[in-house]
């Protein structure tokens, strides 16, 4: 067994150049939960409480998304430190997520020193290369070695700085050796109170306008993450912009709302698509992007690792003037028949939702009241999808659409909520709310955001009743099975679930209840419940559906 006095800088030494190597590499935020092992790390990070932005959750899993949430919301590098054993492993869904989203998110694992390593030791386990390939960089820093280079390597790494690697997550595991404190007499506090921090930002990429001599009736598909550049892209060549919520693009004199609706009655005139980011959400959309009689082109500026190369059928243009020319521009008839079917739309979808408390109804509203959102995975993205209607300017959307899961959704949203420092409202389903539930707890002292949590309760999978599951679901031989394994009904109190973590809560019964609501500033936390029916779903789409078919006279 190697001697734990072997030579070395010591644990404290180590943390406190982790942290201030953090710091001058643009890190402002860091999320910690408690334990032994990472001790060093605590210490340090308490010392330079007014350099860095200290978050504290009890549970690691919580703390992942809560990290993942001030990364979106910040657009900057965010670290998560959590002590050895199971509490590394906790972290995988939000590396999961932020791989497949791109963002910059740095685990910092404590662990034990190679010596103790293999020995049986407590809570020790091999977490080297515990994320496989879901990170960008992993490291394994000894007890003792400088952990500097480390460091700088995995921001690199997480911004995307290195040649060929896309921005996204990445490991520092740092082994530390007794003695875990500082002094215990107190004489070894070291506060840190500013270190030049380098400009660590994701920048945005807003290339120059390009004219082209072609013209073509394409239509612009805006996915996640997409960015304002797609709605400047379609308003400069004269084009259609079809763009999901969470594509922060959903804005502008070429955005078209219901344009999952419309798209069965125009995709026989388009004559070309242009892809900007990722769009996940609708069957009609992902038909569209796979049709192999069109040209297809995907924008795609830096590196991405949402898909491997060889396996997408568009051509990838990474040039902005390339993707110009293989564009064209609209004529001017191109862009007015879909703005056209867009109003006779809008209204058909006003006269189908009427004054109804609806999933639709409740995502209609959000969207045009609120300036900062967070959007859930399952039905609510897709009821803002059809039913948000694109305003001048859009708000701020965010939604968890790396890998789309419906973990972990509250602790992002309160993530964007302290990153941003604005009022934030999230809208969520029952199931996506009960997952996460231990996000709502907040360790004594902590900050408290200002988040609104909408829920639509309707105490089950509502979104299988939309799927194939739910036709199956009426076939007598199947229905107990669909609604047990699927509908995954629940008698939830969600009033005491908010009771117990300290939320205000409201029950909203009427649209007229939730306007007057929505009009209300966000102020701390609170959530509000809107509860429906999963068996009026279909019904209530297939009345929209068919009230906007009919509406179409283009």
């Amino acid at each position: 067994m190697v001697n734990a006095s072997v030579t070395g800088i010591g644990s404290m030494e180590s943390a406190r150049r982790v942290v201030e190597a953090l710091i001058r590499g643009g890190v402002q935020h860091v999320v910690v939960s408690p334990g032994s092992r990472n001790a060093p790390l605590v210490y340090a990070l308490a010392e330079a409480q007014q350099a860095i932005h200290v978050v504290v959750r009890i549970d690691e899993r919580s703390a992942g998304f809560t990290a993942l949430g001030l990364a979106i919301g910040s657009s900057s590098p965010v670290a998560v430190l959590t002590t050895s054993g199971t509490a590394v492993g906790n972290l995988l869904p939000a590396v999961m997520e932020a791989d497949h989203a791109g963002v910059p998110l740095l685990v910092l694992s404590a662990d034990r020193p190679e010596e103790l390593r293999g020995t049986g030791a407590n809570q020790t386990t091999d977490q080297i290369d515990l994320f496989g390939s879901h990170v960008r960089f992993a490291a394994d820093v000894a007890a003792g070695d400088l952990p500097e280079p480390a460091v700088r390597t995995g921001l690199d790494a997480a911004l995307g700085r290195l040649d060929g690697v896309a921005t996204g997550p990445v490991q520092l595991n740092f082994a530390f050796r007794d003695p875990l404190t500082p002094a215990l007499d107190g004489s070894d506090f070291r506060p840190l109170k500013s270190s030049q921090p380098v400009d660590a930002a994701i920048e945005t990429i807003i290339p120059q306008h390009q004219e082209s001599e072609h013209r073509y009736q394409t239509v612009v598909l805006a996915g996640h993450g997409a960015g304002p550049q797609a709605e400047l892209f379609a308003r400069r060549h004269g084009l259609p912009l079809l763009a999901e919520p969470s594509s922060n693009a959903r804005f502008g004199p070429n955005a078209v709302g219901p344009y999952r609706l419309l798209l069965e009655h125009f995709e026989a005139l388009i004559e070309r698509v242009v892809i900007f980011g990722r769009p996940t959400l609708s069957r009609p959309v992902a038909a569209l992007m796979n049709r192999a009689d069109l040209p297809r082109a995907l924008y795609l500026p830096r590196p991405a690792t949402w898909f491997e190369e060889g396996k997408r059928s568009e051509q990838i243009i990474s040039d902005w003037a390339a993707l110009s020319e293989f564009t064209g521009s609209g004529s001017a008839s191109w862009l007015e028949i879909w703005l056209a079917a867009q109003i006779q739309a809008e209204a058909a979808l006003d006269d189908a939702l009427g004054e109804e408390l609806s999933g639709l109804r409740l995502a209609r509203e959000l969207w045009g009241s609120s300036e900062n959102l967070v959007i859930g995975s399952s039905n609510p993205i897709r009821d803002a999808d059809l039913a948000g209607r694109p305003r001048s300017e859009s708000p701020r959307v965010h939604a968890n659409r790396g890998l789309a899961g419906i973990d972990g959704t509250i602790s992002t949203a309160t993530g964007i909520a302290l990153a941003t420092a604005r009022p934030t409202r999230l809208l969520v389903g029952d199931l996506t709310f009960l997952h996460d539930v231990g996000g709502l707890l907040l360790p004594r002292g902590e900050q408290v955001p200002d988040l609104q949590i909408v829920v639509l309760n309707d105490s089950g999978g509502g979104i299988f009743t939309l799927l194939e599951h739910g036709t199956l679901g009426d076939e007598p031989a199947y229905q107990a099975a669909v609604e047990r394994y699927f509908g995954t009904a629940h008698d939830a109190e969600l009033a005491s679930l908010a009771a117990a973590y300290g939320l205000e809560y409201q029950l909203v019964s009427s649209t007229e209840q939730l306007v007057e609501m929505l009009q209300a500033p966000v102020s701390g936390r609170s959530v509000l419940e809107i509860r429906t029916e999963r068996t009026a779903l279909r019904g209530l789409h297939d009345r929209v559906r068919a009230a906007i078919s009919a509406a179409l006279t283009i």
